[in-house]
């Protein structure tokens, strides 16, 4: 079993798209993780439910990584009753890998953001590190000042400079990813196949096939 850090993408990917699959590709290169686990949520805690069941979301997520030996799927949250929390996933997550590996919880830089409304934010630096993947050429400092306080004195005390540093502990650490960000939302997709567009070349095909042939999102 590998011993490098363990990367942790969690959404509703309603549906997956590239966005997506590039996220967690270009970040799980950076960081050098042993793999980068996909985790559908069930009933997100923090926004509206998924249009999409379950089911489909998480059949459409094995799709999308199919064929990538750096990904795979993991359905804990699909099965879990009630709210899908964070904490509660990585908590699970650290006694399966124990005290030693370390893990790292993948965010965009807006989810990031929102952080410290999470459900005991606070503790998940005792369960991960958090990798947040930067939009290269906006500075990180204009970023920054858009934190509110709580946040920012965590940010500012567990910011790791070298992005590597994730291998040296198992968790407590932040670090700030350069990425390709795709202009690509599940929003947008979800509108495109309403109104019967083609949203071709925006997600795999493999996930198209599967919402044309389940007549999802029409």
């Amino acid at each position: 079993m590998s011993t490098a850090p363990i990367g942790i993408l969690g959404g509703t990917f309603d549906p997956i798209h590239y966005g997506h699959l590039r996220l967690g590709e270009e970040l799980g290169e950076a960081l050098r993780l042993g793999e980068v686990r996909l985790l559908p949520s069930g009933t997100p805690p923090h926004r509206a439910a998924p249009v999409a069941s379950s089911e489909h979301r998480l059949a459409m997520t094995r799709l999308a990584v199919e064929g990538n030996p750096r990904f795979r799927v993991d359905d804990r949250e699909i099965h879990r009753s009630g709210p899908g929390y964070m904490f509660d996933t990585l908590t699970s997550m650290r006694a399966e890998a124990g005290s030693a590996q370390a893990l790292v919880l993948m965010l965009g830089a807006d989810a990031f953001l929102e952080l410290a409304t999470w459900h005991r934010w606070h503790e998940l630096f005792g369960l991960a590190h958090v990798a947040v993947a930067h939009r290269p050429g906006f500075p990180v400092e204009r970023w920054a000042e858009k934190m509110p306080q709580p946040l920012a004195r965590e940010y500012t005390a567990r910011l790791m400079q070298q992005p590597l540093a994730v291998h040296l502990s198992p968790a407590g650490g932040i670090v700030v990813v350069p990425f390709t960000a795709l202009d690509i939302s599940a929003t947008a997709l979800r509108e495109i196949l309403r109104a019967g567009r083609s949203p071709r070349y925006l997600l795999p095909a493999a996930v198209l096939d599967y919402i044309r042939s389940n007549g999802l999102y029409s």
